[in-house]
């Protein structure tokens, strides 16, 4: 190397190490903004704290002095930086270079205080060895804008073991039918009319220590009773599983491995995917989901692996008792999972499939498969603006049987052709930063064989009992649509004032008349059963308002 590039190259390098030492000498010497430093025995500065503070403000006069005395400072620390690059130069100098001039005799230069040969070795340390850390899967982006996801953006409390989570969901429904014993059927939300009604109140959260990972979450109210009342599996066997399970909604523990961008294994209760629409309330654009989400699962009980390849992808195999049930229906437990991907932070797009599972109570051999695929964009953000944020999703859902007397093809001699087709989409806008949302959505399916149809509770009927006065037979029609308009109002990011408006029908009678689906002074007999000289009311519309307050800390 000549001796020219050789001094270009040390005095360079000395002169990046030189502003640096001198820079950390000046953090470390400067006080800290609203940092008390005493001036003298005659010092009246404000005090750091403003609760002991007598003195009044600084006036401008003040505030210019301290600034000119600012300048003459970062003056003085020029002059130094000028003085350590000379000091460093080699002895070899170059013919043709200009020999640095002596300061001024009255250049006044401080002193480099005894702090900075210890921020000189902190900043040499040789950091190119440290291996970057992976990023947080999905944490590239805010997903609070998305239908199905709490919108929530920091916990109301956190530790390193345990993450709190309480949530409230309480509503009235004003049913337009207005049926004389107040039940509400067809709905996995919505069960009681003109009341009040506590629908859910969890409490629980998220426990992780040393990769070990659990969360628990109750429900007490009304979906203590009418989830398990769906899952016709306890009635095989023994140990009455739908009051063990009656109070929980997730309980499920595991352990996270440190491999790829993360692998969580879980065994448990866990909410579906299955319908996009989040099982709490507080989570979704509407209080009514449509057809797709609210006749498919909300829990599934057995093991899942998550698995995240990279930042922007999950994969997620599951293996579960059934469809939405605490054990197995006949001798064959169900297999599925699901793909995440959102390569950005404005698309998310989710594919859930589940099969061979034998899910029909009593009737061994008939098999069922199910693929639910949903797509949501943000197509509009601008926070400056009043209508800040504007955001879609849409939802395709196919499934069938086979075996039993039924059949997945029309043609087929093997019995009615048994399927499930349906879609649901929405349309969500905030305004105000936020403060307020609309959503505009529905759906539609067609469920020959209603095997997905949630029964009507006409005379207590369960998912066990069944009931004459609704058929769930190969081959019995059902089409239904709906739609539905909903007003947020959303004051912290904790509670939702939500009021919506839901209308609802089907090509059969299927939802509660005037009449209601209660007989007369009760349910009378077993569940479900026939009652002389009476008839549900059961009509094919149905319009009614929700109101409902819903919190999440």
């Amino acid at each position: 190397m000549s001796s020219k590039n050789y001094a270009q190259k040390s005095a360079a390098e000395t002169g990046k190490r030189a502003a640096l030492v001198v820079l950390a000498a000046a953090l470390l010497t400067l006080p800290l903004h609203g940092q008390h430093t005493p001036n003298g025995p005659g010092d009246t500065s404000v005090s750091p704290n403003p609760q002991t503070s007598t003195a009044s403000p600084q006036s401008e006069q003040e505030i210019m002095q301290e600034l000119a005395a600012m300048k003459k400072r970062i003056e003085q620390l020029e002059l130094a930086l000028k003085q350590h690059e000379a000091a460093e130069q080699p002895t070899t100098v170059v013919p043709t270079a200009k020999a640095t001039a002596p300061p001024p005799a009255s250049a006044s230069v401080p002193a480099v205080p005894a702090a900075v040969p210890e921020a000189e070795a902190a900043l040499s340390q040789d950091t190119t060895s440290a291996k970057p850390a992976k990023a947080e899967p999905f944490a590239f982006a805010d997903w609070t804008w998305l239908n199905g996801n709490a919108r929530t953006k920091t916990p109301a409390f956190d530790s390193k073991f345990f993450t709190p989570e309480i949530r409230a969901d309480v509503d009235y429904i004003y049913d337009l039918n207005h049926p004389k014993d107040d039940t509400i059927g067809g709905s996995s939300e919505v069960f009681r009319s003109n009341e009040v009604q506590v629908t859910q109140l969890g409490v629980g959260g998220d426990f992780h220590f040393d990769n070990v990972r659990a969360r628990v979450m109750t429900q007490f109210g009304m979906y203590s009773t009418t989830t398990p009342r769906n899952d016709a599996s306890p009635s095989r066997g023994q140990w009455d599983l739908a009051d063990a399970y009656r109070y929980v909604s997730e309980a499920y523990g595991g352990y996270h491995f440190n491999a790829l961008h993360g692998i969580n294994v879980d065994a448990g209760i866990f909410v579906s995917y299955i319908g996009l629409f989040s099982y709490y309330n507080f989570d979704n654009w509407a209080y009514q989901p449509s057809y797709v989400s609210s006749n498919t699962p909300w829990f599934f009980n057995g093991v899942r692996v998550q698995i995240f390849p990279t930042e922007h992808l999950k994969i997620e195999p599951w293996f579960v008792n059934g469809w939405q049930s605490y054990g197995r229906f006949n001798g064959r437990p169900g297999v599925g999972g699901q793909i995440l991907w959102r390569p950005n932070g404005w698309l998310s797009v989710l594919g859930n499939q589940y099969a061979l599972g034998e899910d029909a109570l009593n009737t061994p051999g008939r098999v069922r498969y199910h693929t639910d695929d949903s797509v949501e964009m943000k197509y509009y953000d601008h926070p400056e603006r009043l209508l800040d944020k504007a955001a879609f999703s849409l939802t395709g859902d196919m499934g069938c049987e086979h075996g039993g007397g039924v059949s997945c093809d029309t043609n087929s001699s093997k019995g009615p052709k048994q399927d499930f087709l349906g879609f649901m989409m929405y349309n969500r806008l905030w305004f105000h930063k936020d403060l307020y949302g609309f959503t505009l959505g529905g759906g539609k399916i067609n469920n020959p064989g209603r095997y997905l149809v949630l029964l009507p509770p006409i005379n207590g009927a369960t998912a066990t009992s069944g009931t004459n006065y609704f058929t769930e037979n190969p081959g019995d029609p059902y089409k239904a649509w709906d739609a539905s308009a909903t007003f947020d109002y959303m004051p912290s990011q904790y509670i939702t004032f939500r009021w919506e408006f839901d209308h609802r029908a089907a090509n059969v009678p299927y939802f509660s008349g005037p009449g209601g689906i209660t007989p007369p002074g009760g349910n009378t007999g077993a569940p479900g059963s026939t009652v002389l000289g009476w008839s549900p009311d059961l009509v094919k519309d149905e319009n009614r308002f929700d109101l409902a307050i819903l919190v999440k800390f």
